[in-house]
Parts: structure tokens; C-alpha cells; sequence
């Protein structure tokens, strides 16, 4: 299995259907938002930028898959991933123990060099309220979800870097000799 993950890892099709993923959950994200007029809270923003992180990985990996950029895009997908994991798992414990000491922001904080609120308001203003409960799908809210879709890309990045130790098999070779 390793050897198949490294030998994914050097193609371009496998890191495009990653950034495909992500952009295929930013988009049920905006649905949600514009469609369903569910309001995003200042941790959904932060969780879509995570996801955002693991689609620019899939996009730097489908550069040059074969160069060491290879790694590079797996260290940011590692680093999205783990922060989507710390996000959506603070979100979730703000809805599932609401407490009045423990509260979100009120508005997005990004750097000044990267006002992404400014430049798209439509995708990175926050308008929600982090504890309120607004969607459901199989009993689990939506930062539940989020959790195990960022624990996924993780295990499946952790497994790729594992992966990059082990040569890949040779065209046509069946066996391996001692």
C-alpha cells in the first residue's frame, strides 16, 4: 500500500483529486451560506481557510509532482489539516458544552498583508454565532463532520509522508529479491 501512495504522490491526478475535494467542500460551504442562509461564525471562516490550505497543497503538488515542491505541498497539507483539526475541534466543543466564558470573536482576524474579508466578503465574513446549533446531517453537527474530514485528509497525508520512504516498484517487476 505505502508503495502505491508513493507512486500516487508523483502524479499530478492524484494531488488535483485532493484540491478537487476541497474545492468541492468550499463549495457545499457556500451553499450552505448563500443558498441555505445559514450564517458562518468566525470558526467556520477559520475552518474554511484550513480547507483552503489543503486545496493550495493539491494545487502545489500538481505543479511538479515529481520535485521536492512535492514535499513542500505535503507539509502545508499536514499543517491545514492538523489546524482544521484544532478549529473544528474547539467549534465543537463551543457547541456541544456552550458556556459564556468560552465565546468567539465577533469578526475574522486575518493578517493585514491578506484581508481576505476585505477582498471577498462573500466567502470570508463572519456573521454567526460559534455555539448555535444550525445543521445537522446523521445526528452529528456540522464542526463534528468537519473533524472527521480533517482527521481523513491527515491520516491520508501521514500515510503519504510514510510513504515517501519506500521506493516504488519498478514496471513490471512481481517480485522483490533479498
Amino acid at each position: 500500500m505505502l508503495r502505491s501512495l508513493n507512486r500516487s504522490s508523483h502524479r499530478r491526478s492524484a494531488w488535483l483529486l485532493m484540491a478537487f475535494t476541497a474545492l468541492a467542500l468550499e463549495l457545499v460551504a457556500l451553499w450552505f451560506q448563500h443558498v441555505m442562509k445559514l450564517q458562518p461564525c468566525v470558526l467556520c471562516i477559520y475552518e474554511r481557510c484550513a480547507l483552503f490550505g489543503v486545496m493550495g497543497a493539491g494545487l502545489l503538488g500538481a505543479i511538479a509532482p515529481k520535485t521536492p515542491l512535492r514535499i513542500a505541498a505535503l507539509a502545508l497539507w499536514i499543517y491545514s489539516a492538523w489546524r482544521g483539526i484544532e478549529l473544528a475541534w474547539q467549534h465543537t466543543q463551543m457547541q456541544l458544552n456552550p458556556s459564556p466564558f468560552q465565546t468567539c470573536d465577533f469578526a475574522v482576524r486575518f493578517p493585514t498583508w491578506l484581508p481576505l474579508d476585505k477582498w471577498l466578503p462573500q466567502v470570508f465574513v463572519a456573521s454567526g454565532d460559534c455555539s448555535v446549533r444550525q445543521w445537522e446531517f446523521l445526528s452529528l453537527e456540522m464542526p463534528q463532520w468537519l473533524v472527521g474530514i480533517f482527521v481523513a485528509y491527515l491520516v491520508v497525508a501521514l500515510l503519504v509522508l510514510l510513504a515517501q520512504f519506500f521506493k516504488p516498484k519498478r514496471r513490471g517487476e512481481l517480485f522483490y529479491h533479498s
